[in-house]
């Protein structure tokens, strides 16, 4: 099965699909705790998918939230050691408790359909019935314009951006970006799958969920429920 692994570079550990541990520690969070907290019932214990190094989890804890996170990297955990954590790949976790919250983030639903329904799948075993998954996505629109986006784009937390590559493979954008802080430079490259309304719907299905509701205007937040 093709997962999508990414592959990446530069200083301190790497993760399997390529992401930098010692980068995505630096990395602030970008409003989404905030999307999540609006979007759920106060103090819902959250379970989070891919937490990496709790830029989202640790600020849903500050809000009030029992949270959970959940990641395959013990380096990535690591660097959350005050917050509950369990070292696992998504699509095998099947812990015995169900979440008023699961959360998806980091674009993580736009790997291949078949990975996808596993994520989704792991998503609905741990939702509570009158549960609320939360989804991030490269929505279409993503796909259209990241191709045209400024090579470089300064982002918050002194990050650089530099987009090395973008090559359009429809269903798929195969991605290379250069990341600075400092003196310090990572890489990371991957492929995102594009994923139509229809497409959605019918994972949506497959797995016992049903959409939600759109959380922001460009679609890339959305959530669903069981049913």
């Amino acid at each position: 099965m093709n997962r999508n692994v990414g592959s990446g570079s530069g200083p301190g550990e790497i993760t399997p699909d390529g992401c930098a541990v010692e980068f995505y520690a630096l990395l602030p969070s970008f409003g989404e705790p905030q999307i999540v907290h609006d979007a759920v019932p106060a103090g819902a214990p959250v379970l989070e998918l891919g937490c990496g190094t709790g830029r989202i989890l640790r600020p849903l804890a500050h809000l009030g939230h029992p949270v959970l996170g959940v990641d395959e990297s013990p380096a990535m955990l690591a660097r959350i050691p005050d917050l509950p954590t369990i070292c696992s790949p998504i699509e095998t976790l099947r812990l015995d408790r169900t979440f008023g919250v699961v959360l998806l983030a980091s674009t993580m639903i736009n790997v291949d359909p078949a990975l996808r329904r596993e994520f989704l799948a792991t998503c609905r075993h741990h939702l509570a019935g009158d549960g609320v998954a939360v989804f991030q996505q490269n929505p279409p629109s993503w796909f259209e314009e990241f191709g045209q986006a400024p090579p470089v784009r300064d982002d918050p937390g002194g990050v650089r951006r530099i987009l090395r590559s973008a090559r359009r493979e429809p269903p798929r954008l195969h991605v290379e970006v250069e990341y600075q802080v400092g003196d310090q430079v990572w890489t990371h490259a991957w492929a995102s799958h594009e994923i139509g309304a229809d497409e959605l719907a019918g994972d949506l299905a497959a797995t016992g969920l049903r959409f939600g509701r759109w959380l922001t205007d460009d679609h890339a937040w959305f959530t669903a429920v069981p049913g």
